[in-house]
Protein backbone atom coordinates (compact mmCIF):
# COMPACT_ATOMS: atom_id res chain seq x y z
CA UNK A 1 0.00 0.00 0.00
CA UNK A 2 1.45 3.48 -0.93
CA UNK A 3 1.15 5.77 1.72
CA UNK A 4 -0.64 9.59 1.12
CA UNK A 5 1.42 12.84 1.29
CA UNK A 6 -0.54 13.74 4.73
CA UNK A 7 -1.22 10.67 6.46
CA UNK A 8 -4.29 10.27 8.66
CA UNK A 9 -5.45 8.30 11.71
CA UNK A 10 -7.96 6.23 8.99
CA UNK A 11 -4.41 4.88 7.33
CA UNK A 12 -3.27 3.63 10.73
CA UNK A 13 -6.15 1.56 10.65
CA UNK A 14 -5.89 0.56 7.73
CA UNK A 15 -2.66 -0.59 8.34
CA UNK A 16 -4.32 -2.74 11.43
CA UNK A 17 -3.99 -0.52 14.37
CA UNK A 18 -6.15 0.25 16.68
CA UNK A 19 -7.33 3.39 17.81
CA UNK A 20 -5.23 4.56 21.09
CA UNK A 21 -4.58 7.40 22.97
CA UNK A 22 -0.92 7.94 20.96
CA UNK A 23 -2.62 8.02 17.23
CA UNK A 24 -2.85 12.05 17.48
CA UNK A 25 1.49 12.26 18.07
CA UNK A 26 1.96 8.96 15.76
CA UNK A 27 0.64 11.19 12.80
CA UNK A 28 1.97 14.53 13.69
CA UNK A 29 5.60 12.37 13.87
CA UNK A 30 5.25 10.67 10.54
CA UNK A 31 3.74 13.66 8.69
CA UNK A 32 7.03 15.76 9.72
CA UNK A 33 9.42 13.18 9.07
CA UNK A 34 7.97 11.94 5.79
CA UNK A 35 7.74 7.89 6.90
CA UNK A 36 7.27 5.27 4.05
CA UNK A 37 5.13 2.35 5.29
CA UNK A 38 7.65 0.25 6.80
CA UNK A 39 8.78 3.05 9.00
CA UNK A 40 5.64 4.01 9.62
CA UNK A 41 4.80 0.27 11.07
CA UNK A 42 8.18 0.26 12.76
CA UNK A 43 7.47 3.50 15.00
CA UNK A 44 3.92 2.87 15.23
CA UNK A 45 5.19 -1.18 17.14
CA UNK A 46 7.79 1.50 19.19
CA UNK A 47 5.09 3.32 21.01
CA UNK A 48 2.69 0.18 21.80
CA UNK A 49 2.55 -0.16 25.25
CA UNK A 50 3.14 -4.43 26.51
CA UNK A 51 0.28 -5.31 28.67
CA UNK A 52 0.79 -5.82 32.47
CA UNK A 53 -1.00 -8.79 34.31
CA UNK A 54 -2.44 -8.41 37.41
CA UNK A 55 -0.33 -10.65 40.10
CA UNK A 56 -1.87 -14.10 40.51
CA UNK A 57 -1.24 -13.90 44.07
CA UNK A 58 -1.37 -10.83 46.66
CA UNK A 59 2.16 -9.08 46.98
CA UNK A 60 3.56 -9.33 50.53
CA UNK A 61 2.52 -6.47 52.85
CA UNK A 62 3.67 -6.05 56.84
CA UNK A 63 0.78 -6.77 59.14
CA UNK A 64 0.63 -4.50 62.20
CA UNK A 65 -2.46 -5.43 63.37
CA UNK A 66 -3.59 -8.60 66.04
CA UNK A 67 -6.79 -9.54 67.82
CA UNK A 68 -6.31 -7.43 70.59
CA UNK A 69 -9.23 -8.43 72.63
CA UNK A 70 -9.50 -12.16 71.33
CA UNK A 71 -13.45 -10.78 70.20
CA UNK A 72 -15.32 -12.64 67.19
CA UNK A 73 -16.05 -9.03 66.12
CA UNK A 74 -12.42 -7.77 66.08
CA UNK A 75 -11.53 -10.77 64.33
CA UNK A 76 -13.95 -10.31 61.77
CA UNK A 77 -12.69 -6.74 60.74
CA UNK A 78 -9.41 -7.70 60.60
CA UNK A 79 -10.29 -10.65 58.09
CA UNK A 80 -11.99 -8.53 56.23
CA UNK A 81 -8.84 -5.67 56.04
CA UNK A 82 -6.73 -8.74 54.77
CA UNK A 83 -9.34 -9.91 52.09
CA UNK A 84 -9.76 -6.48 51.25
CA UNK A 85 -6.02 -5.60 51.18
CA UNK A 86 -5.11 -9.09 49.29
CA UNK A 87 -6.67 -7.80 46.34
CA UNK A 88 -5.12 -4.31 46.12
CA UNK A 89 -1.49 -6.15 46.60
CA UNK A 90 -2.39 -7.38 43.30
CA UNK A 91 -1.75 -4.74 41.11
CA UNK A 92 1.25 -5.26 38.70
CA UNK A 93 2.36 -2.05 40.38
CA UNK A 94 2.45 -3.11 43.52
CA UNK A 95 5.84 -3.26 45.07
CA UNK A 96 5.35 -3.60 49.24
CA UNK A 97 2.66 -2.70 51.61
CA UNK A 98 1.37 -2.36 55.00
CA UNK A 99 -1.72 -2.58 57.49
CA UNK A 100 -1.79 -0.13 60.86
CA UNK A 101 -3.54 -0.91 64.33
CA UNK A 102 -6.50 1.20 63.43
CA UNK A 103 -7.23 -0.69 59.57
CA UNK A 104 -10.56 -1.03 59.11
CA UNK A 105 -12.28 -2.29 55.18
CA UNK A 106 -13.80 0.18 52.77
CA UNK A 107 -15.26 -2.06 50.53
CA UNK A 108 -14.10 -5.30 48.36
CA UNK A 109 -11.31 -4.83 46.65
CA UNK A 110 -10.56 -1.52 47.92
CA UNK A 111 -7.32 -0.72 50.51
CA UNK A 112 -8.50 -0.36 53.61
CA UNK A 113 -8.46 2.57 55.85
CA UNK A 114 -4.95 2.37 57.31
CA UNK A 115 -3.44 1.06 54.67
CA UNK A 116 0.06 1.74 52.72
CA UNK A 117 0.39 0.36 49.48
CA UNK A 118 3.67 1.38 47.72
CA UNK A 119 3.88 1.70 43.63
CA UNK A 120 6.51 2.10 41.02
CA UNK A 121 6.06 4.75 39.01
CA UNK A 122 2.32 4.79 39.15
CA UNK A 123 -0.36 7.22 41.03
CA UNK A 124 -3.59 5.18 42.00
CA UNK A 125 -6.27 7.84 42.49
CA UNK A 126 -8.52 4.58 44.62
CA UNK A 127 -6.04 4.25 46.98
CA UNK A 128 -5.68 7.97 48.04
CA UNK A 129 -9.53 8.35 47.75
CA UNK A 130 -11.72 11.26 47.68
CA UNK A 131 -10.98 12.53 50.84
CA UNK A 132 -7.23 13.92 49.38
CA UNK A 133 -4.83 15.23 51.81
CA UNK A 134 -7.43 14.64 54.96
CA UNK A 135 -4.95 16.15 57.67
CA UNK A 136 -4.89 17.93 61.14
CA UNK A 137 -3.12 20.98 62.53
CA UNK A 138 -2.51 22.14 65.74
CA UNK A 139 -1.91 25.30 67.02
CA UNK A 140 -0.52 25.49 70.96
CA UNK A 141 -1.91 28.51 72.52
CA UNK A 142 -1.31 30.52 76.07
CA UNK A 143 -2.56 27.94 79.08
CA UNK A 144 -4.72 31.21 80.05
CA UNK A 145 -6.68 31.18 77.42
CA UNK A 146 -10.27 29.64 78.28
CA UNK A 147 -11.13 26.53 76.71
CA UNK A 148 -14.48 27.12 76.17
CA UNK A 149 -14.38 30.88 74.92
CA UNK A 150 -11.53 29.21 72.54
CA UNK A 151 -14.23 26.95 71.42
CA UNK A 152 -17.67 29.16 71.30
CA UNK A 153 -15.09 31.23 68.93
CA UNK A 154 -14.28 28.53 66.60
CA UNK A 155 -17.94 27.46 66.79
CA UNK A 156 -18.88 31.02 65.29
CA UNK A 157 -15.63 31.03 62.68
CA UNK A 158 -15.69 27.31 61.57
CA UNK A 159 -18.09 25.70 59.11
CA UNK A 160 -19.30 22.12 59.02
CA UNK A 161 -21.73 20.05 56.63
CA UNK A 162 -22.03 20.24 52.49
CA UNK A 163 -21.28 23.21 50.40
CA UNK A 164 -19.64 26.01 50.43
CA UNK A 165 -20.22 29.30 52.47
CA UNK A 166 -21.53 32.81 52.16
CA UNK A 167 -19.20 34.95 53.73
CA UNK A 168 -15.91 33.74 51.61
CA UNK A 169 -12.52 33.81 52.91
CA UNK A 170 -9.93 35.27 50.32
CA UNK A 171 -7.58 32.74 47.88
CA UNK A 172 -4.32 33.87 47.81
CA UNK A 173 -3.18 34.96 44.52
CA UNK A 174 -0.32 32.37 44.51
CA UNK A 175 -2.50 29.83 44.95
CA UNK A 176 -5.05 30.78 42.69
CA UNK A 177 -2.52 31.30 40.03
CA UNK A 178 -1.85 27.06 40.80
CA UNK A 179 -5.20 26.33 40.44
CA UNK A 180 -5.99 27.78 37.12
CA UNK A 181 -2.72 26.92 35.54
CA UNK A 182 -3.52 23.33 36.28
CA UNK A 183 -5.69 21.32 33.37
CA UNK A 184 -7.13 19.29 36.15
CA UNK A 185 -8.17 21.47 38.81
CA UNK A 186 -9.14 24.77 36.85
CA UNK A 187 -12.49 23.95 36.57
CA UNK A 188 -12.92 23.80 40.40
CA UNK A 189 -11.88 27.12 40.92
CA UNK A 190 -15.32 28.21 42.43
CA UNK A 191 -15.34 25.36 44.68
CA UNK A 192 -11.92 26.22 45.85
CA UNK A 193 -12.93 29.90 46.87
CA UNK A 194 -16.08 29.04 48.31
CA UNK A 195 -14.82 25.71 50.18
CA UNK A 196 -12.28 28.14 52.20
CA UNK A 197 -13.22 27.78 56.19
CA UNK A 198 -15.28 25.00 55.36
CA UNK A 199 -14.51 21.52 57.31
CA UNK A 200 -16.82 19.08 56.00
CA UNK A 201 -18.68 15.86 57.33
CA UNK A 202 -18.24 12.16 59.41
CA UNK A 203 -15.20 12.02 61.60
CA UNK A 204 -13.91 15.69 60.73
CA UNK A 205 -13.52 17.90 63.92
CA UNK A 206 -12.41 21.23 65.76
CA UNK A 207 -10.63 19.72 68.91
CA UNK A 208 -9.87 22.26 72.05
CA UNK A 209 -7.72 20.52 74.97
CA UNK A 210 -4.71 21.03 76.93
CA UNK A 211 -0.94 19.86 76.49
CA UNK A 212 -0.22 16.96 79.49
CA UNK A 213 3.52 18.31 78.68
CA UNK A 214 3.18 22.06 79.23
CA UNK A 215 -0.22 22.98 79.83
CA UNK A 216 -1.21 24.66 76.77
CA UNK A 217 -4.01 25.29 75.56
CA UNK A 218 -4.36 23.75 71.85
CA UNK A 219 -6.71 24.22 69.22
CA UNK A 220 -6.60 21.24 66.43
CA UNK A 221 -8.31 20.81 63.26
CA UNK A 222 -9.01 17.25 60.88
CA UNK A 223 -10.77 17.82 57.71
CA UNK A 224 -9.48 17.44 53.89
CA UNK A 225 -9.48 19.12 50.72
CA UNK A 226 -13.51 18.91 50.56
CA UNK A 227 -14.79 19.58 46.78
CA UNK A 228 -11.31 20.36 45.43
CA UNK A 229 -10.02 17.13 46.32
CA UNK A 230 -13.15 15.35 45.35
CA UNK A 231 -13.27 16.97 41.57
CA UNK A 232 -9.57 16.07 41.64
CA UNK A 233 -10.16 12.55 42.78
CA UNK A 234 -13.25 12.30 40.12
CA UNK A 235 -11.07 13.25 36.96
CA UNK A 236 -8.15 11.22 38.11
CA UNK A 237 -10.69 8.28 38.25
CA UNK A 238 -11.84 8.68 34.81
CA UNK A 239 -8.35 9.17 33.31
CA UNK A 240 -6.83 5.42 34.83
CA UNK A 241 -9.73 3.67 32.92
CA UNK A 242 -8.35 4.75 29.56
CA UNK A 243 -4.89 3.90 30.92
CA UNK A 244 -6.28 0.52 32.75
CA UNK A 245 -7.98 -0.52 29.12
CA UNK A 246 -5.25 0.07 27.17
CA UNK A 247 -2.38 -1.11 30.02
CA UNK A 248 -4.20 -3.72 31.69
CA UNK A 249 -7.60 -4.58 30.75
CA UNK A 250 -7.55 -7.63 33.41
CA UNK A 251 -6.73 -5.45 36.37
CA UNK A 252 -9.44 -4.42 38.79
CA UNK A 253 -11.19 -1.19 37.77
CA UNK A 254 -11.50 -0.42 41.48
CA UNK A 255 -7.98 0.05 41.81
CA UNK A 256 -6.36 1.76 37.97
CA UNK A 257 -3.56 4.14 37.48
CA UNK A 258 -2.02 6.89 36.04
CA UNK A 259 1.45 6.08 34.85
CA UNK A 260 3.75 8.85 36.50
CA UNK A 261 6.23 9.04 33.34
CA UNK A 262 3.15 10.75 31.32
CA UNK A 263 1.80 14.18 31.05
CA UNK A 264 -1.24 12.76 32.51
CA UNK A 265 0.69 11.87 35.08
CA UNK A 266 3.13 14.58 35.84
CA UNK A 267 -0.41 16.95 35.30
CA UNK A 268 -1.88 14.84 38.30
CA UNK A 269 0.82 15.05 40.48
CA UNK A 270 1.13 18.44 40.42
CA UNK A 271 -2.50 18.89 41.13
CA UNK A 272 -2.17 17.17 44.02
CA UNK A 273 0.49 19.25 45.58
CA UNK A 274 -1.88 22.15 44.64
CA UNK A 275 -4.38 20.45 46.74
CA UNK A 276 -2.10 19.98 49.06
CA UNK A 277 -1.23 23.74 49.53
CA UNK A 278 -4.86 24.60 49.62
CA UNK A 279 -5.62 22.13 52.43
CA UNK A 280 -3.25 23.36 54.35
CA UNK A 281 -4.07 27.20 53.72
CA UNK A 282 -7.53 26.24 54.65
CA UNK A 283 -6.42 24.71 58.26
CA UNK A 284 -3.93 28.00 58.61
CA UNK A 285 -7.28 30.35 57.99
CA UNK A 286 -9.47 28.96 60.69
CA UNK A 287 -6.70 29.08 63.06
CA UNK A 288 -5.58 32.90 62.07
CA UNK A 289 -8.96 34.06 62.12
CA UNK A 290 -10.16 31.82 65.32
CA UNK A 291 -6.83 33.73 67.28
CA UNK A 292 -7.53 36.89 65.62
CA UNK A 293 -10.98 37.05 66.99
CA UNK A 294 -9.43 36.41 70.29
CA UNK A 295 -7.01 39.13 70.29
CA UNK A 296 -3.76 36.37 70.51
CA UNK A 297 -1.21 35.46 68.78
CA UNK A 298 0.09 31.59 68.59
CA UNK A 299 2.85 32.23 70.81
CA UNK A 300 4.30 29.30 71.26
CA UNK A 301 4.13 26.61 68.36
CA UNK A 302 1.68 25.34 65.44
CA UNK A 303 2.16 21.77 62.86
CA UNK A 304 0.23 19.88 60.64
CA UNK A 305 0.21 16.84 58.59
CA UNK A 306 -1.81 14.50 56.11
CA UNK A 307 -2.98 11.15 56.47
CA UNK A 308 -4.29 10.68 52.99
CA UNK A 309 -2.30 11.50 50.13
CA UNK A 310 0.83 9.73 48.41
CA UNK A 311 4.00 10.57 48.83
CA UNK A 312 6.90 10.40 46.73
CA UNK A 313 10.80 8.99 46.82
CA UNK A 314 12.62 9.01 43.37
CA UNK A 315 10.01 6.65 41.79
CA UNK A 316 8.28 5.30 44.72
CA UNK A 317 4.92 6.17 45.25
CA UNK A 318 3.39 5.57 48.68
CA UNK A 319 -0.09 5.87 49.18
CA UNK A 320 -1.61 6.05 52.39
CA UNK A 321 -5.17 6.01 53.20
CA UNK A 322 -5.51 6.96 56.85
CA UNK A 323 -1.90 6.69 57.93
CA UNK A 324 0.23 9.45 59.07
CA UNK A 325 3.49 9.75 57.63
CA UNK A 326 6.58 9.47 60.40
CA UNK A 327 9.44 10.09 58.32
CA UNK A 328 10.40 14.04 57.57
CA UNK A 329 11.08 12.66 54.32
CA UNK A 330 7.54 12.52 53.75
CA UNK A 331 6.64 15.83 54.83
CA UNK A 332 9.29 18.25 53.54
CA UNK A 333 7.62 21.45 55.30
CA UNK A 334 7.53 19.48 59.17
CA UNK A 335 8.88 22.54 61.48
CA UNK A 336 9.50 19.98 64.62
CA UNK A 337 8.63 16.31 63.34
CA UNK A 338 5.73 16.16 65.08
CA UNK A 339 2.59 14.20 64.29
CA UNK A 340 -0.98 14.35 65.25
CA UNK A 341 -2.60 11.08 65.65
CA UNK A 342 -6.74 11.59 67.37
CA UNK A 343 -8.55 8.81 69.04
CA UNK A 344 -12.11 9.73 69.48
CA UNK A 345 -13.53 12.79 71.53
CA UNK A 346 -12.98 11.54 74.77
CA UNK A 347 -9.68 9.84 74.70
CA UNK A 348 -6.29 12.36 74.13
CA UNK A 349 -5.17 13.72 70.92
CA UNK A 350 -1.41 11.85 70.67
CA UNK A 351 1.32 13.80 69.57
CA UNK A 352 4.12 11.60 67.83
CA UNK A 353 7.11 11.29 66.12
CA UNK A 354 9.46 8.34 64.78
CA UNK A 355 11.72 6.82 61.93
CA UNK A 356 11.44 4.35 58.89
CA UNK A 357 11.25 1.01 59.99
CA UNK A 358 11.43 -2.43 57.90
CA UNK A 359 7.70 -2.96 58.93
CA UNK A 360 6.26 0.61 59.22
CA UNK A 361 7.45 1.82 55.91
CA UNK A 362 7.96 5.05 57.83
CA UNK A 363 4.12 5.44 58.53
CA UNK A 364 1.72 5.12 61.97
CA UNK A 365 -2.19 4.42 62.56
CA UNK A 366 -3.97 7.89 61.84
CA UNK A 367 -6.64 7.43 64.78
CA UNK A 368 -8.48 4.60 66.37
CA UNK A 369 -10.19 3.09 63.42
CA UNK A 370 -13.22 1.04 63.40
CA UNK A 371 -14.36 -2.36 63.86
CA UNK A 372 -17.67 -1.89 62.56
CA UNK A 373 -19.55 0.00 60.17
CA UNK A 374 -21.25 3.39 61.08
CA UNK A 375 -24.76 2.03 60.55
CA UNK A 376 -24.26 -1.37 61.85
CA UNK A 377 -23.13 0.67 65.34
CA UNK A 378 -25.97 2.57 65.51
CA UNK A 379 -28.68 0.01 65.05
CA UNK A 380 -26.22 -1.85 67.90
CA UNK A 381 -25.74 1.09 70.63
CA UNK A 382 -29.04 2.01 70.53
CA UNK A 383 -30.55 -0.51 73.04
CA UNK A 384 -33.68 0.62 73.55
CA UNK A 385 -32.18 4.09 74.46
CA UNK A 386 -32.59 7.79 73.56
CA UNK A 387 -29.85 9.47 70.92
CA UNK A 388 -29.78 12.10 74.24
CA UNK A 389 -29.20 9.39 76.75
CA UNK A 390 -26.45 7.78 75.01
CA UNK A 391 -24.97 11.66 74.21
CA UNK A 392 -24.92 12.70 77.70
CA UNK A 393 -23.78 9.02 79.02
CA UNK A 394 -20.34 8.96 76.38
CA UNK A 395 -19.65 12.72 76.48
CA UNK A 396 -19.96 13.29 80.59
CA UNK A 397 -17.51 16.04 81.58
CA UNK A 398 -17.10 17.13 77.66
CA UNK A 399 -17.98 20.07 75.97
CA UNK A 400 -19.50 18.32 72.39
CA UNK A 401 -20.61 20.01 70.04
CA UNK A 402 -22.69 19.20 66.72
CA UNK A 403 -22.98 22.27 63.66
CA UNK A 404 -26.39 20.76 62.81
CA UNK A 405 -27.51 20.30 65.76
CA UNK A 406 -28.53 16.95 65.60
CA UNK A 407 -26.05 14.16 67.35
CA UNK A 408 -24.57 11.81 65.00
CA UNK A 409 -23.93 8.73 67.26
CA UNK A 410 -21.50 6.84 64.75
CA UNK A 411 -19.54 9.51 65.61
CA UNK A 412 -19.44 9.25 69.68
CA UNK A 413 -16.70 6.95 71.42
CA UNK A 414 -18.41 3.80 71.51
CA UNK A 415 -18.24 4.28 67.58
CA UNK A 416 -14.47 3.73 67.63
CA UNK A 417 -11.46 1.25 68.68
CA UNK A 418 -10.01 0.56 71.84
CA UNK A 419 -7.97 3.85 72.10
CA UNK A 420 -5.73 1.41 74.72
CA UNK A 421 -5.43 -1.20 72.32
CA UNK A 422 -4.62 1.22 69.43
CA UNK A 423 -1.71 2.66 71.62
CA UNK A 424 -0.65 -0.76 72.69
CA UNK A 425 0.16 -2.39 69.12
CA UNK A 426 1.82 1.39 68.11
CA UNK A 427 4.15 0.17 70.86
CA UNK A 428 4.42 -3.63 70.06
CA UNK A 429 5.32 -2.91 66.18
CA UNK A 430 7.29 0.31 66.91
CA UNK A 431 4.94 2.71 64.99
CA UNK A 432 6.03 6.02 66.50
CA UNK A 433 7.33 7.89 70.11
CA UNK A 434 3.93 9.35 72.03
CA UNK A 435 5.61 13.11 72.95
CA UNK A 436 2.81 14.23 74.38
CA UNK A 437 -0.78 13.92 74.97
CA UNK A 438 -3.49 16.43 74.40
CA UNK A 439 -6.13 15.94 76.86
CA UNK A 440 -9.89 16.77 75.72
CA UNK A 441 -12.22 19.80 76.71
CA UNK A 442 -14.79 19.48 73.71
CA UNK A 443 -14.81 19.47 70.01
CA UNK A 444 -17.27 20.82 67.16
CA UNK A 445 -18.54 17.86 64.53
CA UNK A 446 -21.11 18.68 61.56
CA UNK A 447 -23.65 15.95 63.08
CA UNK A 448 -26.14 14.38 61.60
CA UNK A 449 -26.31 16.80 58.77
CA UNK A 450 -28.45 14.99 56.28
CA UNK A 451 -31.40 14.99 58.80
CA UNK A 452 -32.67 18.23 57.87
CA UNK A 453 -30.81 18.81 54.75
CA UNK A 454 -31.42 21.59 52.52
CA UNK A 455 -32.92 19.30 49.83
CA UNK A 456 -35.46 17.88 52.50
CA UNK A 457 -36.56 21.35 53.29
CA UNK A 458 -36.95 22.02 49.75
CA UNK A 459 -39.09 19.39 49.86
Amino acid sequence: MNLPTVISGQHLIDLGFTPNRHFKSIIEYANSHSLSEEELKQYVMSTMVEEKEPHSKPVFYHKNIHNESGSLQEQQNINKVFQAMDEVMKAPTVITGAIMPDACPTGEGQIPVGGIVVTKNAIHPALHSSDICCSLKATHLPSSISCKLLLDVAFETTHFGPGGRKDQFKLPEELEEKIVKNLYLKNELHIAKSHLGTQGDGNHFLFVGTSEANGSVVLITHHGSRGLGAGLYKTGMKITEKFRKEISPKSSNKNPWIPYNTKEGEIYWEALQVVRDWTKYNHEIIHKTICEKLKIESTYFSYWNEHNFVFKENDLFYHAKGATPLDNKFVPDSTYGFRIIPMNMSEPILIVSGKTTKNNLGFAPHGAGRNISRRQHELTNKNNRSEIEIFKEETKGLDVRFFSNFIDISELPSAYKNADVVKKQMNDYNLGNVLDEIKPYGCIMAGDWQRNAFWKKTK
